[in-house]
């Protein structure tokens, strides 16, 4: 009969009142909780037969509640320098726990603070994942969860790095004499032909030790010098006579740098073997660009250093951390100094609103979001990270306080078919009497 399906017409309302009346609540109390995405409630209709008919059978309604994950919250500033915010698409990458095995999950919620290990862990309990970086900057991206690992910065407190960048600007007296002799590589490391200008430098080796390198130049004629990097002492290193790099240095007749008519290996990486056994890498070399003023330059005056730059050396205790909009993750050592530590991926999918809700407001990958692809921030439709800043809730409180009343008034209406109902069903238990 009839009025049966309407009772339970009117007890499928009630269930579906109280799913979109469940939403309601959960975005209410989460209206302060960093990245939370809106749940949306929505209906649909149930359906019992298709066919038409005199006798009209309702079906009732049922409720589908959608998490709005792609819409973006308001950035906020943060006093924290390890709060993050995602400017744009894209998740974080982290981990249940430390370990490999660890369950991944995404989120937007980057209120990360170090635990007690120095590890970077968010309110959820989530641990952030990022690239290591090498000396140079550089990681690779194999698109695998596999390559990241936890973000720890107490990690570096106490170790070394070895130099991997020498920069020098300078400039040498155009109006210096030319020396007249006969100058063989070497001569100005031992001494034998004096440099018209040098400079020492202190480099680093991997394990914190300090060893001093020389920059000499010699003026052999008109818009020439010949310039010689060596170690002080010699025997800090197995090179013969201490001797690292040589060759000529030209200038354009304007007082730059003429690279193309320079030795290049005046200007290539060194790569010191010290004598006393520790590591070292590549050191980059940076003396100015082709035709530039950036570096090596050749005026009237005085020959004399205008600026250097060496890093490395012995880390000490980390002061703070500073995070990019591009997501490397550097180290600010209590010396002042800083080193890049990590890379910070972001994930993408092709439909967020897909994926699965997880304890701590994150998400898992279901078969409706697709495939994760892991980029850094920037590329391949991704967006930045905003330092300092956290994403807040989505929630508008005055949408959700006018559903609450609008579920409230349908929870009730579908409580009146139920009692309606019932009073025609006791009608109808009384027509044997």
């Amino acid at each position: 009969m009839s009025i049966y399906s309407a009772l339970f017409a009117g007890v499928s309302g009630l269930n579906a009142q109280s799913a979109a009346m469940a939403s309601v609540a959960d975005n209410i109390t989460n209206i302060n909780t960093v990245g939370y995405k809106t749940a949306d409630a929505q209906f649909r209709t149930l359906v019992s037969s298709g066919r038409s008919s005199a006798a009209y059978s309702a079906g009732g309604v049922n409720a589908v509640t959608h998490t709005l994950v792609s819409k973006q919250g308001v950035l906020a500033a943060s006093g924290s320098t390890t709060d993050m915010g995602i400017d744009g698409a894209g998740f974080f990458v982290t981990r249940t726990g430390l370990g490999a095995n660890a369950e991944v999950a995404y989120t937007r919620a980057g209120s990360f603070t170090p635990d007690k290990a120095g590890y970077l862990k968010n309110s959820g309990g989530y641990y952030l994942q990022g690239w290591p970086l090498d000396a140079q900057g550089g990681y690779a991206n194999t698109g695998s969860l596999g390559s990241l690992v936890p973000v720890r910065l107490s990690q570096l407190t106490g170790t070394a790095t070895a130099t991997s960048r020498l920069q020098m600007r300078a400039n040498l007296d155009a109006t210096a004499a030319a020396f007249t002799g006969t100058y063989t590589a070497g001569d100005l490391a031992s001494g034998a032909t004096p440099a018209q200008f040098s400079r020492p430098f202190d480099i680093s080796d991997a394990q914190g030790g300090k060893h001093t390198v020389t920059m000499a130049f010699l003026k052999t004629g008109p818009n020439s010098w010949v310039g010689e990097v060596y170690a002080t002492p010699a025997t800090d290193v197995t090179a013969p006579g201490g001797l690292l790099a040589s060759g000529a240095v030209a200038f354009n007749g304007d007082g730059s740098l003429d690279l193309a008519g320079s030795d290049p290996g005046m200007f290539a990486a060194l790569t010191p073997t010290w004598t006393n056994g520790a590591g070292t890498g590549p050191i980059a070399v940076s003396l100015g660009t082709d035709g530039g003023l950036d570096g090596l330059t050749q005026f009237g005056g005085t020959s004399s250093l205008i600026s250097s730059s060496v890093d490395g050396g012995l880390l000490g205790s980390v002061a703070s951390v500073r995070i990019s909009d591009a997501g490397i993750v550097s180290a600010v050592f209590d010396d002042g100094t800083t080193r890049d530590v990590y890379q910070l991926p972001l994930a993408s999918f092709q439909n967020p609103d897909g994926l699965n809700r997880l304890p701590g407001n994150a998400y898992g990958i279901s078969d409706e979001s697709g495939s994760v692809a892991i980029n850094a921030p920037g590329s391949l439709g991704a967006g930045m990270i905003s330092a300092s800043a956290l994403e807040t809730s989505t929630v508008d409180l005055a949408q959700e306080f006018t559903n609450m009343i609008r579920f409230q008034r349908a929870y009730s209406a579908s409580s009146k078919i139920v009692t309606t109902v019932d009073e025609m069903l006791q009608e109808i238990n009384t027509l044997k009497r």
